[in-house]
């Protein structure tokens, strides 16, 4: 099971979506104001939703998540397909295929040895990989599995924020765009991972830690492979909602510091997403470009995602395979996410 958040698949489908979205009580935590979700919810989308459409029209009508998911499903499926029989699917946490979807396909496929749980966030974070496994147990639990057995047992892979494979695909992808800098080594390296309210961060979630973590991962491995890897780097958080506090700083602050400081060339390497979305899409590469353009930046360049590429494939792989008892010989170095 591939979890993911999703994304809106027409224009048409924004509105909803974002119900789904704001509806999710580890998306936003209300406390003892739960009883006012659906209204505060459904207030919201309402209003985001023409501003949201709108950024969507712009990057195709629609969101890449689900197409570009899918690349990655096949691509994991051919990978592990020479050590194990394996059935695949994806649960979208927030629009088609939604996670009922998902566990029906996977209780219709027959007879199933395990279950491998991966869900498509390097991190954990209460508001992503939580409420996914959450909502795959409300769901999963309360269907009626083919086998007399029940439903066969899980092995859940809960993050990979430093698999061995997954920084070195990382570190391939910011170098392939250091490529196109005279001086690399003088650029500033901005990286740039989606927000987190600080309520969630208070309660113990480890997003902020585990990202920290990754940056400090791929920079040492950068510099010890790259010799005109940036000096300088940075960590900052985009994709703030609402009022309340968020994690520190902005990508837009951060940007306008270093206009401000007279800074003219710059990475910006979006460490928390595997695939293309709006927030890379439409909030990096359109409003960050803009931004930094009007403080007198001039090469601003964005990272694409690891997508499909091989190495990122390869870090899956490992993943399911030793989450299932298989060693494939892949690298796994200090291997520390998967829990059975």
């Amino acid at each position: 099971m591939l979890f993911q958040l999703g994304g809106p698949d027409s224009l048409e489908a924004v509105e909803p979506f974002l119900l789904n979205l704001f509806l999710d009580p580890d998306i936003i935590p209300l406390g003892p104001f739960g009883l006012l979700r659906r209204p505060i919810a459904k207030l919201i989308s309402s209003r985001r939703s023409i501003p949201v459409a709108a950024k969507y029209g712009q990057i195709g009508r629609r969101s890449p998540i689900g197409a570009l998911t899918e690349r990655q499903r096949a691509r994991l499926v051919e990978a592990v397909a020479p050590y194990i029989d394996p059935v695949a699917v994806t649960a979208m946490r927030y629009w088609h295929p939604f996670t009922a979807e998902a566990v029906d396909t996977l209780r219709k496929a027959g007879a199933l040895d395990e279950i491998v749980l991966l869900p498509l966030y390097p991190h954990y974070s209460y508001a992503t990989t939580l409420s996914s496994l959450k909502e795959w147990h409300r769901v999963a639990d309360a269907v009626k599995w083919e086998q007399a057995v029940g439903k066969p047992p899980e092995r859940t892979i809960n993050n990979f924020h430093d698999h061995p494979l997954y920084i070195q695909a990382l570190v391939q992808r910011i170098e392939s765009v250091l490529r196109q800098f005279t001086d690399s080594s003088r650029i500033h390296l901005v990286f740039s991972a989606h927000g987190l309210p600080m309520s969630l961060v208070e309660k113990g979630d480890p997003y902020p830690k585990q990202i920290e973590e990754t940056v400090h991962l791929i920079c040492e491995l950068g510099a010890a492979q790259y010799p005109g890897w940036p000096r300088t780097h940075l960590l900052c958080y985009q994709s703030r909602v609402g009022p309340a506090k968020w994690l520190q700083p902005p990508l837009t602050g951060t940007i306008e510091r270093l206009g401000h400081e007279g800074v003219k060339e710059m990475l910006v390497v979006p460490i928390s997403f595997v695939t293309e979305h709006i927030e890379t899409l439409h909030e990096i590469n359109i409003e960050a470009r803009e931004e930094a353009k009007k403080l007198g930046i001039e090469i601003f360049r964005m990272m694409p995602a690891v997508g499909d590429s091989p190495l990122f494939i390869a870090a899956l792989k490992d993943l399911v395979l030793r989450a299932v008892g298989i060693d494939a010989d892949e690298p796994s170095g200090r291997l520390s996410t998967v829990a059975s």
